[in-house]
């Protein structure tokens, strides 16, 4: 997926529009658990797929759970929303 700001810039170009305050939680997110881009780009795509917009508290809260779980990867992120049944993806 790259970088935040490139994946952004995907989502963008696939129709999603992001307004600036969800741009605000995004990095905020990102700042506030040091999390990897990969790790900042999949809590977007599961907030996502589960809200069907983006929801700043839902990915902020999503975002802390994986990284309080030492959740390192896009794989092991669905894997673990999948087994807790935190998302229905």
């Amino acid at each position: 997926m790259g970088t935040v700001e490139n994946y952004l810039q995907h989502l963008e170009g696939k129709g999603f529009q992001f307004q600036e305050d969800a741009i605000g939680f995004i990095f905020f997110g990102k700042h506030y658990t040091n999390a990897s881009d990969e790790m900042i780009n999949t809590a977007i795509e599961l907030t996502l797929k589960a809200q069907k917009s983006f929801d700043g508290s839902f990915y902020v809260s999503l975002l802390e759970t994986l990284i309080s779980n030492k959740i390192n990867t896009r794989k092991d992120a669905i894997r673990f929303v999948k087994e807790k049944e935190l998302l229905v993806i």
